[in-house]
């Protein structure tokens, strides 16, 4: 017969034993449910930000309209729209901060209408040979024209490698691709597979988008140089008009109305030949913060008149459609609301979001819109 003393403490054992499993499914629920509930608040963060977010952009759209109206288009954020929030006197909800910056994406060369002769100017002018100049312009070339002729010689076996593909003979659709083709992943990435400083460059001084002239007013060093103005002076001497600085610094930062206003800094036997004075495709680049939590936006909007996709090229009779290596989807919501399609911008688009992006009732195109996306860091000095 058991003594009452251990069926005592048979029972204490039990209560512990179950006040302990008790208490490990309690902290698990807890720890659940809170998790549950962070991402119900982050998501509802979210949501508000977003609203946030579209109507600066709405608010930007129509500070553009207006001064493109009485400047007879857009030539440079010294006009006055480089503040377009304030100028509307527009501010976010109490709690949370907005800010815009610009970037004109026609400042750019665009890429389906280079030809070698550019390309190798800019290669030269990064140091290489004239060889390996050529060698790079025909690797990119050869990937993006249908009757090109590689003037290197330029032997390509992309049909032997582990994965086999045909190259796609149109323009790039984003500049992942550049890891795809021969010659040029070894000069635009490093041993580990990033993107190095050349890669950078490259993407700084060519756009994807489709339009006929580059602005003036926001070509960088490297375009410039691709296009045949390669004298430091020169470029300085631009540089410094259009920031007021130098031997402008009296007059403040200016911009270009017309090429001729341009031939006045650099000569007339400098200018660019084709280059203008107007953006074509200007990228908005929107943040909304509130705390810690913070909602990006990045839209590429063109004027009327301005930059377009690029057509995709037609593939030629009884020919199938080339495959080609798939580049890594990117964190990033990326699509044209006005067709419900991906949109071809610097990154892989991804799908839709479930939610659509408001209809915005100005006279721009929306070219490629992107949510919460890694912003591209600056381009490295030249």
């Amino acid at each position: 017969m058991r003594r009452p003393s251990s069926i005592r403490s048979s029972v204490l054992v039990i209560v512990l034993v179950t006040l302990f499993f008790t208490t490990f499914a309690l902290v698990n629920f807890i720890e659940q449910a809170s998790n549950d509930l962070l991402v119900e608040a982050r998501a509802a963060t979210s949501k508000r930000l977003r609203l946030e977010a579209y109507s600066a952009l709405e608010v930007t759209l129509a500070t553009l309209q207006d001064f493109s109206t009485a400047n007879h288009g857009l030539h440079s954020p010294a006009e006055g729209w480089n503040d377009p929030l304030g100028f509307a006197g527009w501010a976010p909800r109490e709690g949370c901060t907005a800010e815009v910056a610009f970037e004109d994406e026609s400042g750019k060369i665009p890429l389906n209408r280079v030809d070698a002769a550019t390309l190798v100017n800019l290669f030269k002018g990064w140091q290489m040979s004239q060889a390996d100049a050529e060698r790079l312009a025909d690797a990119l070339l050869g990937w993006m024209r249908r009757d090109y002729v590689a003037a290197s010689g330029l032997a390509t076996h992309y049909d032997q490698g582990e994965l086999p593909y045909d190259p796609p003979l149109r323009s790039l659709r984003s500049f992942s691709e550049l890891a795809a083709i021969d010659y040029a992943r070894d000069v635009f990435y490093d041993e580990q597979g990033r993107p190095n400083e050349r890669w950078h460059r490259f993407v700084a001084a060519f756009s994807l988008y489709n339009f006929p002239q580059q602005n003036l007013n926001a070509m960088p060093a490297d375009a410039l140089m691709a296009l045949g103005v390669s004298d430091p002076q020169l470029q300085q001497r631009m540089k410094d008009y259009l920031a007021g600085t130098g031997q402008y610094a009296t007059q403040g930062a200016r911009w270009f109305t017309s090429p001729t206003d341009a031939a006045g800094v650099l000569g007339a036997n400098a200018l660019p030949a084709g280059a203008g004075a107007l953006v074509q495709a200007l990228r908005v680049n929107i943040t909304i913060r509130e705390g810690r939590a913070q909602f990006t936006l990045s839209t590429v909007v063109a004027p009327p008149g301005g930059a377009t996709l690029v057509p995709a090229a037609a593939a030629p009779a009884n020919a199938t459609a080339p495959a080609t290596p798939a580049a890594p989807a990117a964190n990033t919501s990326s699509y044209l609301p006005s067709q419900g399609k991906a949109a071809q911008g610097s990154g892989t688009p991804a799908a839709a979001p479930a939610s659509p992006a408001p209809k915005l009732n100005y006279p721009f195109t929306l070219l490629e819109i992107e949510e919460n996306a890694v912003m591209s860091p600056p381009p490295p000095a030249a």
